[in-house]
């Protein structure tokens, strides 16, 4: 293997972020009801937390259910619901398995009591794993992440004076505490998967400086090869953090 070969080899994204659409879409090309094609989706996570953390990743975070998503058909949500209560529990021995923790963005608060209630234990059953973060965003949205925190800042302070003075010395390190991320690592890779390209409301704050990979392989169907594909495109990219690519490189080759 060549020396640039290891050098990409070398450049494993730490969190990974991925959109999971087209389960829509590849349900009815089956033929099959979209609820099935969710259900198929959500098999595909067992797949995807054993690949990333045989790749090195150290956090994968889906996006499961956006703040958006409540304007589906109702029958659709509480097919969504009531999957999430009844495969979770039957995820956590794989989890455990793998070493992964799971945990959560968004309100989760608002969920039906079982998924909420499922959720939970999951959460406390892998909380002492320490292989693989796998962070499942339910009713979670970018810009009501970004308004809660701004909500969470001002509340910080009991006088004018002192919110005022904060302002003058805010800086975006300072604001991420109020974001309630505080175990969650900046977005190195966004994928979304299905054809779409956009990302519709996930990681506006930490995924300021992600890579951006879209795929038109639908969610269920997604495989190993795709995720390499994601991540042999992520090692051959110049992440310069609004640096030139002169000073990036020079830092590279010290």
């Amino acid at each position: 293997m060549s020396s640039s070969e290891d050098q990409i080899n070398q450049r494993v994204p730490q969190h990974v972020a991925i959109i999971m659409d087209g389960n829509g879409r590849w349900a009815k090309a089956q033929g099959f009801s979209r609820l099935e094609g969710h259900k198929q989706g959500a098999k595909r996570l067992r797949d995807v937390i054993h690949w990333a953390r045989d790749a090195g990743i150290k956090q994968v975070s889906l996006y499961a259910f956006s703040t958006e998503n409540w304007k589906r058909p109702k029958l659709e949500i509480q097919g969504l619901m009531a999957l999430m209560a009844t495969m979770l529990p039957l995820e956590v021995p794989k989890m455990m398995e793998e070493g992964a923790r799971l945990l959560t963005l968004g309100d989760t608060s608002k969920l039906p009591w079982l998924a909420r209630k499922a959720l939970q234990r999951a959460v406390k059953a892998t909380q002492d794993n320490t292989s693989v973060d796998v962070i499942l965003c339910l009713n979670y949205g970018g810009q009501q992440e970004i308004i809660e925190g701004i909500q969470n800042f001002c509340a910080n302070f009991e006088t004018a004076s002192e919110k005022e003075a904060s302002l003058a010395a805010l800086t975006p390190e300072l604001f991420a505490a109020y974001l309630g991320r505080e175990q969650i690592l900046p977005v190195d890779l966004l994928i979304r998967t299905g054809g779409e390209k956009r990302i519709s409301n996930f990681h506006l704050w930490d995924a300021a400086y992600a890579e951006l990979y879209f795929t038109d392989t639908n969610w269920p169907a997604y495989s190993e090869s795709d995720l390499k594909a994601a991540l042999d495109d992520y090692a051959r990219r110049e992440r310069r953090f609004g640096k030139t690519s002169e000073q990036v490189q020079g830092v590279e080759n010290e």
